[in-house]
C-alpha cells in the first residue's frame, strides 16, 4: 500500500486492501468476496480516500448520512449496488455508521480477467464510470438475483480452487454484470421524469450555449460541460441518453452542431469559415468534415439547395 503526495492510499493488490482494513488474507489473491456476515470490515482503520487497482463491486443494503465518491457527496437512504474501476478515488467518510457499510463487495483484479473475453469487455459497461449517486437501485426480485450471485461467487472462492474454478467465477462475474446492465435500461425506464427533465435543461443548456457570443473562445461543448451542467456522471450522461434517445451525449453535441449550422447557412450570409468560427471550430475544414460525414453534403452543397 503506498500514499501518494495528496495522501491517497493507493491499494496496489487485494491483499494490500485486505490488510488495511483488518480483513483476513484472501483465498485468491486476483479476486475476492468479502461478507460483511462473516468478515468484520474495519473501516476507521483507512484514514484517508483510496484507489484501487482493481474493479470493485459493492452491495450496500441501506446509506444514512453522506457518503464521499470523488469531489462530491451524495445523500440517500436506500440501498444499492455501486461499482468502481481501477484508479476511481473513493473517498474517505469517518462518520459513517458501520451498519451502513457494504454487505457483499467484490474485488476482481484486471489479471484474473486477462486471457478471458471479459477482460475487454469489462471496460464496456458505463457504470463502473457512474457516480454514486447514480448507484443501481432494485426491486426485491432483482436483489435476489443478484445477491444469489454474489453467493454463488462466494462459494466458488471458498471452495477447493481447482482449473474449472476461474472458468466459474468468470461466467459468475458475467452473470452479475450483465443483469446489472438490463436492471440499468430498467431504471432509466423508470426514472423517465426525472430523466426527461435533464433532456429539457440539456436544451436550455445548448440554446445558452450557441448564443453566446465568446462561443469561439469556449471551443465546442464536451460531453464533459454538459454533464457538470447536470451534476451527473459523463458515462451516466451518455447510458442516460442513449436509453432515451437514441444517442449518446457526443452524439447529441453533433446533431445540435448541425441544427445549428443548418440554420446559418439556410438564413445568413455568412461564409463557411465564419460559420464554422461562430459555432466554436477552430479550423473550417474541421467544421466541413463534421457537417458532410452527419448529412451527405457539404455545407456549400446544402446552401446551394436553398437557392
Amino acid at each position: 500500500m503506498k500514499k501518494t503526495e495528496n495522501n491517497i492510499q493507493q491499494f496496489s493488490s487485494i491483499s494490500d486492501a485486505h490488510r488495511a482494513f483488518g480483513i483476513p488474507k484472501p483465498k485468491h489473491p486476483l479476486v475476492s468476496l468479502v461478507d460483511s456476515a462473516i468478515h468484520h470490515v474495519d473501516f476507521k482503520a483507512v484514514t484517508h480516500s483510496h484507489a484501487l487497482a482493481f474493479y470493485k463491486i459493492s452491495y450496500k443494503p441501506r446509506h444514512s448520512g453522506r457518503l464521499k465518491y470523488g469531489q462530491g457527496f451524495y445523500d440517500f437512504d436506500e440501498g444499492g449496488l455501486l461499482f468502481a474501476s481501477p484508479g476511481q478515488i473513493i473517498g474517505h467518510n469517518p462518520d459513517m455508521d458501520m451498519n451502513d457499510c457494504s454487505q457483499y463487495t467484490l474485488l476482481i483484479h484486471p489479471d484474473f480477467l486477462l486471457n478471458y473475453p471479459l477482460a475487454k469487455k469489462i471496460k464496456e459497461y458505463g457504470f463502473f464510470l457512474y457516480s454514486v449517486n447514480e448507484a443501481l437501485h432494485w426491486s426485491e426480485q432483482e436483489k435476489e438475483i443478484i445477491i444469489s450471485i454474489f453467493k454463488n461467487i462466494g462459494d466458488e472462492i471458498n471452495s477447493r480452487i481447482d482449473e474449472f474454478s476461474q472458468d466459474v467465477i468468470i461466467s459468475q462475474i458475467e452473470l452479475l454484470l450483465n443483469y446489472s446492465n438490463r436492471f440499468y435500461k430498467r431504471q432509466f425506464i423508470t426514472r423517465k421524469a426525472v430523466h426527461n427533465d435533464y433532456l429539457v435543461r440539456l436544451e436550455t443548456i445548448f440554446d445558452e450555449y450557441f448564443d453566446d457570443e465568446k462561443l469561439f473562445a469556449k471551443g465546442l461543448p464536451t460531453v464533459q460541460f454538459l454533464a457538470d451542467k447536470l451534476s451527473i456522471s459523463p458515462s451516466y450522461l451518455s447510458d442516460m441518453l442513449r436509453s432515451l434517445t437514441g444517442q449518446n451525449a457526443q452524439q447529441l453535441i453533433h446533431t445540435k452542431i448541425i441544427e445549428n449550422a443548418k440554420v446559418k447557412l439556410s438564413a445568413t450570409d455568412l461564409s463557411i469559415s465564419e460559420i464554422a468560427y461562430q459555432l466554436g471550430f477552430e479550423h473550417p475544414q474541421s467544421f466541413s468534415r463534421l457537417f458532410k460525414s452527419k448529412t451527405n453534403q457539404s455545407p456549400l452543397e446544402f446552401r446551394a439547395s436553398f437557392n
